[in-house]
């Protein structure tokens, strides 16, 4: 079965070279040069391209043709996103310009000061739902597999003059789940992924875009034991240099909601939102594999 390794695509060279191009040229040189690599990942990358041409035409219903041209344009999108996301952590934000759907949600959970986690999925960009949250008076903690390259790791805090959230990286002994604990104890916020999972991480089988696909089981858990507010925040791009970010109205954990249903809850939300963006629905891999 093909599944998601925990790791990203990409190489240090490709990474100095679109880093050269954005400090020295600007943005719209760095998307003209990107439509070539993009070009090259589309004829070659026949795994992923398989992939999400068959997401487009089963989960979308498209014709042949336009999922085709849209495997084209989604590679297109993640490249842009990674381009923007750098343009925005090295301090040039005010390129671009934003609408917010749903940002009194935020300030409200930061001014309780109790805690929050926010849930998000590899859909628009994720660098730009962290912006937003990072504006209001809390500290941004990203829970994450650190599958990064190092090269790519340290040229990135290079360029962006450092991390701009804490890190918590998932470990096997579950130190994560005390880091997080303690966060939450501060009054900070927590982001994560709820939409994707490595072998041996626990899942349960969820309907989703007409056909059943397997979630992580474990964000949804962390959510229930720590009891913390939560809610789903995303970043999508809908314009040339626009964004616009959504966080949904703020979640309580009680006692009787279970596990599957804070996580169907979390699906069809997503799902609402991939029909809204499936251009930039991120994920390369069989999501449906039985």
């Amino acid at each position: 079965m093909a599944q998601w390794e925990g790791k990203s695509k990409g190489t240090p060279l490709g990474y100095r070279i679109f880093v050269a191009i954005l400090r020295y040229l600007g943005l719209y040189p760095a998307y003209a040069v990107l439509s070539l690599v993009v070009l090259y990942y589309f004829l070659f990358s026949w795994t992923s391209t398989g992939h999400i041409y068959r997401f487009f035409r089963r989960r979308c219903h498209f014709g042949v043709l336009k999922s085709v041209g849209m495997v084209y344009w989604n590679y297109f999108m993640l490249g842009q996103s990674l381009i923007d996301k750098v343009a925005i952590l090295s301090g040039l934000a005010g390129k671009f310009t934003h609408q917010s759907n749903g940002a009194e949600n935020i300030e409200r959970m930061a001014a309780q000061k109790r805690g929050a986690i926010m849930l998000g999925a590899h859909l628009g960009n994720w660098e730009i739902a962290g912006h937003f949250i990072a504006r209001y008076d809390t500290v941004v903690n990203i829970l994450m597999y650190d599958g990064e390259h190092e090269h790519i790791k340290s040229l990135m805090e290079r360029v962006t003059g450092g991390k701009k959230f804490n890190v918590i990286p998932i470990k096997t002994d579950l130190s994560h789940v005390y880091l997080m604990s303690e966060a939450l104890m501060r009054g900070e916020t927590i982001c994560m992924h709820a939409d994707r999972f490595v072998e041996g991480n626990r899942t349960a089988s969820m309907d989703f875009m007409g056909a059943k696909a397997l979630f992580p089981t474990g964000p949804f858990q962390l959510v229930k034991a720590l009891k913390a507010p939560y809610t789903y925040v995303y970043g999508v791009k809908t314009g040339a240099m626009h964004y616009e970010f959504y966080a949904r109205h703020p979640k309580e954990v009680v006692d009787f909601v279970n596990v599957e249903a804070m996580m169907r809850d979390y699906v069809q939300d997503l799902e609402s939102m991939v029909q809204k963006c499936p251009s930039q629905w991120f994920n390369y891999y069989d999501f449906w594999a039985k």
